[in-house]
């Protein structure tokens, strides 16, 4: 008796587990459970609330426009994928294999906007332990983590713990670095692009080395075509309700796990704000120190250095303190106020008030003498001021710069100069990586006659980098000093008139001799294409690669955030993006990083309240907070 009710419980509790299991199977069926998207978590672990959107109209466009918009976005996203790899700069990586999974299974680009619970057969998300990302179902775990970001290859450079750990150490040169051998290559230029050739035989043959860049009519269609995607209307439409859809879903996240986060936050032992790795990605080492301590530093100088030599006038010597009794100053009669460096509102909307803002007292000489690498005391004082601020860096431990440093491709001296300097003074920290900066300054050399076309000026900025990148023993210095240099800016007033589309009609840099100034697209195309070249001949020699960084959509046409959008791994700005719907989704989703400065806009282009960054950040758009210039906007170390 006892054995048969046994047998009759184990019977019924096996019934029932089997009849719940085909009910769950039945209820997944019929109301399947969201997989996890991208960019909720960045650990399975974490689990926040969400609320989902099912339905057949989530999108809230007709199934034909939304194709449309699909197939678009993701040809410009594409387009960006082949400059960035060419040029061996960042791609995300799930979105790398995401378009890979597109093109292998030829599926349409409008199932990426379609619910998940209905499109989760085809494309499932899962997180990857060893990569930390999220991939699709299409590419396996395993290949995940082994595909790699193009420009892995700086590495070096991308690790500041790692360089701080070897910098610290006594015995360690910190301008100690691999030295191959002599290539023996030769270059020449063909239509403003460098063309590398194993041998003086392959050059007469015009046999060159298969180095891929993307060429110049190639780029015009590209760009032309996202011309026409920014000014299509359903796209413009598609990509408006996408951003306030995520600007929306980033809101409801804050209510939904603000007080969760927030515990979270606190639950991290020894990390707070102060803390963390901080880096700053936008700020100019001219203006890298605040007015108090550019002051502090004039006035220590004059009392201690006053009879040394800093410049020459009509064949005569002129010393720090014959210079400042020319302006009728001495130490004591300097203040902040005198000093006037500080952006007020007289310089918005006005570029050329604002970099006079970089001459102390208002005037030239003091800003040749304490700010410049290239003068009579070959930078002294600059690298003097410039190193204090890196003490400033290592005393807060967690804080990083990268100062964009000035190449004004005048002469073709310029970088064994900075090199130089750099080394010669000893100007270097593992709180800091240089970015070379290029002044869009041909048309003012051209009408002082210091070069003769578009194409000098890209001898004298390209020139160098290649022969020592063939050959490192060519310039020690400058090889040295170029492990310390991660990428290239390309700066000034990008509200000045200009044809912001170039065409295949336009002269090639050879032909270029007008007074004329070329336009932004013009002379980003010619610093990309040879960097890209370039990042090819120095990886086969095992050195560090650049990219491309430019201040880019702080005013002027959408072309310019085009050109940023093919070219440039990261911008600087971004302001106008804010006009562009279109333009801004792509950043979104090719997460393309922004540097913005809202205080530097402030006293320039746009004012505080009007700011887009946060509205950005809302969005999901890549978003650093950076400097720009302390001297003009700071008044203290820290704001």
């Amino acid at each position: 008796m006892i054995d048969s009710q046994k047998e009759f419980r184990k019977r019924t509790t096996t019934r029932n587990e089997s009849s719940r299991e085909s009910r769950t199977r039945v209820r997944n069926a019929t109301f399947p459970q969201p997989s996890p998207v991208p960019g909720d978590n960045q650990s399975p672990r974490v689990a926040y609330q969400r609320v989902s959107v099912h339905g057949l109209h989530t999108t809230g466009v007709p199934m034909e426009d939304l194709d449309r918009a699909a197939s678009l976005l993701i040809e410009a996203l594409s387009m960006r994928r082949r400059y960035m790899e060419v040029a061996g700069q960042s791609f995300p990586t799930d979105l790398a294999n995401f378009l890979s999974a597109l093109d292998s299974s030829r599926s349409p680009g409008a199932e990426m906007y379609l619910p998940m619970a209905e499109a989760s057969d085809s494309l499932e998300f899962q997180y990857n332990e060893i990569s930390g990302q999220w991939s699709t179902s299409a590419v396996e775990m395993a290949d995940a983590s082994q595909i790699g970001v193009p420009g892995q290859g700086r590495a070096s450079f991308e690790s500041q713990e790692e360089v701080a750990g070897a910098a610290e150490l006594n015995d360690v040169d910190p301008w100690a670095c691999h030295t191959p051998p002599d290539k023996n290559y030769v270059f020449r230029w063909s239509a403003g692009v460098v063309r590398v050739f194993r041998n003086e035989e392959d050059m007469q043959a015009s046999a060159p080395l298969n180095n891929q860049f993307v060429n110049f009519t190639q780029y015009v269609e590209d760009l032309s075509k996202l011309g026409e995607m920014i000014s299509d209307g359903p796209l413009k439409s598609f990509c408006y309700r996408r951003l306030c859809y995520l600007f929306s879903k980033f809101k409801m996240h804050v209510l939904l796990n603000e007080i969760h986060e927030l515990a979270l936050q606190k639950a991290v032992p020894h990390r707070d704000f102060y803390n963390v790795r901080k880096v700053d990605t936008h700020i100019h080492a001219a203006s890298c120190m605040n007015q108090k301590h550019l002051l502090r530093f004039m006035k220590r100088t004059l009392r201690e250095r006053a009879g040394e030599v800093v410049a020459m006038h009509n064949g005569r010597p002129r010393t720090l303190k014959s210079v400042f009794e020319d302006m009728r100053l001495d130490a004591h009669d300097l203040n902040v106020d005198l000093l006037d460096v500080h952006a007020d509102r007289n310089t918005f909307h006005r570029f050329d008030k604002f970099n006079a803002k970089y001459n102390p007292v208002g005037e030239s000489r003091l800003r040749e003498v304490f700010l410049k690498t290239d003068n009579h005391l070959n930078g002294l004082y600059f690298a003097k001021i410039i190193k204090e601020v890196m003490v400033d860096l290592a005393e807060s431990k967690y804080t990083y710069v990268e100062p964009r440093i000035s190449i004004y491709c005048k002469r073709a001296d310029e970088w064994g100069r900075l090199a130089a300097w750099a080394i010669g003074h000893g100007v270097h920290s593992p709180h800091v990586r240089w970015v070379v900066q290029i002044p869009r300054l041909y048309d003012i050399y051209r009408i002082k006659k210091l070069i003769k076309n578009f194409q000098e000026f890209l001898n004298n900025l390209f020139d160098p980098l290649f022969q020592v990148s063939i050959n490192p023993s060519y310039n020690p210095e400058l090889h040295q000093f170029l492990t310390h240099v991660i990428g290239f800016d390309s700066v000034d007033d990008e509200s000045k008139p200009e044809n912001p589309y170039p065409n295949e009609a336009m002269k090639r840099p050879d032909e270029w001799d007008d007074e004329e100034n070329p336009p932004y697209s013009y002379y980003l195309y010619y610093m990309y294409a040879n960097m890209t070249v370039l990042n090819q001949i120095r990886k086969e020699q095992g050195m560090n690669t650049f990219v491309l960084r430019p201040h880019c959509g702080e005013a002027g046409p959408s072309a310019h955030l085009s050109v940023g959008f093919l070219l440039a791994e990261n911008i600087s700005h971004g302001l106008m993006l804010r006009k562009f719907p279109v333009l801004q989704y792509l950043y979104y989703l090719a997460q393309v990083s922004i540097a913005m400065s809202p205080l530097s806009n402030n006293s320039l282009f746009l004012r505080y309240h009007r700011n887009p960054l946060p509205d950005f950040f809302a969005r999901g758009l890549r978003v650093t907070l950076s400097t720009d210039d302390p001297l003009q906007f700071h008044y203290t170390k820290g704001s």
